[in-house]
């Protein structure tokens, strides 16, 4: 029985519009580069058409990396919820501070964007918190922070 990882509806809209895109015109783009890269001849030298069936492997690469995400996900939907689940906005307090982290797959996971792994080490710890709860977590130059949960969307 396949094991298959859950991202957000959103985020399974996003890789099926890449994979579109890139299975259409950026195939038939590069198909023309190719065609007119060797219309210039000799292969062998060709610049122009190293440089496009480079990209063209790259390209071909990323559709395989898609089309095997894409088989490998489910979705779920985000439904509200009193704990911390895949999908939950958390507002937490730290010493005075806020801070606010979405809780998404490791695919979606962007730090720049406060946007948290499940599966990292504080939305392993934040998963099925409710409002309230206090934990403590361990910041990369090795401080012990302490968070409140004050919120969840």
């Amino acid at each position: 029985m396949e094991n298959k990882q859950n991202i957000s509806i959103e985020a399974m809209d996003k890789l099926k519009s890449e994979l579109k895109f890139l299975k259409g015109p950026k195939r038939r783009e590069l198909a023309l580069r190719l065609k007119e890269a060797i219309s210039f001849g000799d292969l062998k030298e060709n610049a122009a058409y190293h440089e496009a069936k480079d990209d063209q492997a790259f390209l071909e690469g990323r559709i395989k990396e898609l089309e095997n995400m894409i088989r490998n996900h489910s979705t779920f939907s985000i439904e509200k919820s009193d704990n911390v689940t895949a999908g939950s906005t958390v507002v937490v307090d730290c010493s005075g501070s806020k801070e606010t982290f979405k809780i998404v797959s490791s695919i979606e996971a962007d730090p720049l964007e406060n946007k948290i792994s499940v599966d990292s080490p504080i939305g392993k710890i934040l998963f099925g918190k409710k409002v309230g709860d206090v934990f403590k977590f361990e910041s990369p130059d090795g401080d012990m922070v302490e968070y409140k949960i004050i919120e969840i969307k």
